[in-house]
Formats: structure tokens, sequence, C-alpha cells
């Protein structure tokens, strides 16, 4: 930092302001120290700054099913978040969830030494495990209610379902039935509930839960059976990736969407917009979730108090695969 300093023709200070995003340094100063920065080909001495500070800037993030698109997406925007704000991020996934693999996994993140803890496994149970567990870094958990013991954030999968559930009563449907997540899902559970409660709310009675498994194949398996059945004029989908399975069994099955089936899914991955047709379904905004949960992490490190739980709210993004049921025979 002196060798940068001398060459930048500023203070050790000036250059650790450019350093840790300080707002009070010029532009044309900020120029001048980045630019030295790269002529000397500077790095961050990780190792020495901890020393100081006693901080490693990592924060541990323990996941599961990380080869679905919601947790991989969560990943990423926790990863992206933590990286703006000045941390490298560790990350350990679950492949069994256990109360023993939980506290392993913690108990590992705590020998590194990181700053602190992300916590986004999607089972029931895991928020206990987490009370039961004493460290001295924050922990925050993805879906997290908020007590003195643990804090986080989540999308709000309830509202996401009523949403969805809404928008098909107003174009008219009264037999809607919902394709959901397996059990042992803390969101699919959620987006059940929801589901539920906004029927209830219309005034209508629960047409046909079945349970899925969040791939393409299975929504095409049970696509088949609905679509031959005809018990219903609109299929909530529990995400994309069932939904892509369901348009297909139903384009096989001569069943026209949103003419005689309308649906919708959940997520709003990029390729929803190009399934034919274009899916009407859920956005979660899993950068704004990264973002918060780190920020609750942080805040935390800094006041040694647990924050208020932060909930994301979903947004019903609407395309060409719902409509106005087909009239009664």
């Amino acid at each position: 930092m002196e060798d940068v300093a001398r060459v930048a023709g500023v203070s050790h200070q000036t250059v650790s302001r450019v350093l840790n995003n300080h707002p009070n340094v010029s532009a044309k100063t900020k120029e001048r120290v980045e630019q030295a920065i790269t002529e000397l080909g500077y790095r961050r001495n990780t190792a020495a700054r901890s020393l100081v500070t006693r901080r490693s800037q990592t924060i541990g993030v323990l996941g599961s099913e990380l080869a679905q698109y919601g947790p991989s997406h969560t990943l990423l925007g926790l990863q992206q978040a933590a990286r703006d704000a000045g941390y490298f991020v560790s990350v350990a996934g679950l492949r069994d969830v256990t109360p023993e693999s939980i506290k392993d996994a913690v108990a590992h993140f705590m020998d590194q030494g990181v700053d602190g803890i992300v916590v986004t496994v999607p089972h029931p149970g895991t928020f206990d495990v987490l009370k039961d567990i004493t460290t001295q870094v924050p922990l925050v958990a993805v879906g997290a209610a908020g007590d003195e013991q643990l804090t986080g954030a989540a999308v709000d999968q309830q509202e996401g379902a009523r949403l969805v559930v809404e928008h098909l009563v107003n174009l008219g449907h009264r037999k809607i039935g919902h394709l959901s997540g397996p059990a042992g899902w803390i969101d699919a559970a959620a987006r059940i509930e929801g589901w539920r409660d906004a029927l209830a709310a219309a005034g209508l009675d629960p047409a046909p839960l079945i349970e899925g498994d969040w791939t393409a194949e299975c929504g095409y398996r049970q696509g088949l059976a609905i679509g031959a059945e005809r018990s219903v004029t609109a299929l909530f989908v529990a995400n994309d990736q069932m939904a892509l399975g369901v348009l297909r069994a139903f384009h096989e099955a001569g069943v026209r969407v949103p003419e005689d089936i309308s649906v919708v899914g959940f997520d709003d991955q990029p390729e929803a917009a190009y399934f034919i047709p274009p899916l009407t379904t859920v956005a979660q905004d899993f950068e704004e979730l990264g973002q918060r949960c780190i920020s609750l992490l942080l805040d935390r490190l800094e006041t040694g108090h647990p924050g208020a739980p932060v909930t994301v709210r979903p947004r019903l993004v609407v395309r060409n695969t719902t409509s106005a049921p087909p009239p009664p025979n």
C-alpha cells in the first residue's frame, strides 16, 4: 500500500479509503490510486489484514439441493451480494440433510475462521437445528421467520401462490388445480398453503392437489393424466421445469393452452419467456434475497444483535398461457 501511495502521489490512508470504497475520496484521486494499483499489480494480503481486523473477509454459505433452480440462484445471489460487500464466499453443499451434517458443516466453517454463516437448506427442521448451535459469529438463514436466536430473509411463497390464484379467479376460473413440489420442502409447503388460502378466500373448493418432484419429466407424466381427465380449467404448477413438461404433455394430448386449460408456473426462469406458449409465472428476486441476507449478517456482525426478518415480495409475470376458461359444455 505504501508503494501504491508513492506512485499515486497520495497518502497511505487515502489508498486505504479507496480500497474500502470510502465515500470521501474524489473521483480523480480514486482514478489515480486505481491506476497505480493496476500498474503495480497490488493485491491485498488477506492473512495480514485479518491479523489486524480479526476478520477473514469470508462468509460461509451452507446449502443443499443446489442442482435445483431456486437453491442454485439463491446461492448466486448470496455470492454476488457478498462480493459487492468485499467478502469472499466459502460454500459447503450437503448431500444428506441431517442434524449431524448441518452441525458438522457449521463446525467446519468455524474452523475456517469465517466472519459469518448463511444457511440455505430448504427442508423442515433446519431452523430448529440451527437454534441449537452456538457460534461465535453471526448466523442467518434463508426462510427464517426471525427471533432472538435466528433471523433471515425469505421470498413470500404464500403471496406468490395467492397472486397466481387471484389472477386465475379474475379470469373466471373456478377449478384450479395445483401440481406441487415434493414433500419435505419448505417452499413447496408454503405454496400449497397459499393456494389453499386463496381458493378459500374466493369461496372455491380446492381442486386436485398432485405432488410433483420439480422435474420436467414429472410435469410431463402428470400433464398427460390431467389432460385426459379435464377436471380443471387451470393448473398452478410449483415450478417452471414441471410446467415445461406439462405444456409438452398437453400439446401431445391435443389440449390447447390457454384455450382449454390455463397454466401458471413459478420462478420465472430465463427460458420461461420462450416456452410455447410463453409461460405465465411468478418471479422471485434472488438477487434481492441475497442482498438482504448478507445485509442482515453484516449488521449483526457490527451490532451484535439479530435484525428483524426481511420478506422479499414476488411478482406475477403474465404471458400467454393464461386466459378465460372455456365455456361450459
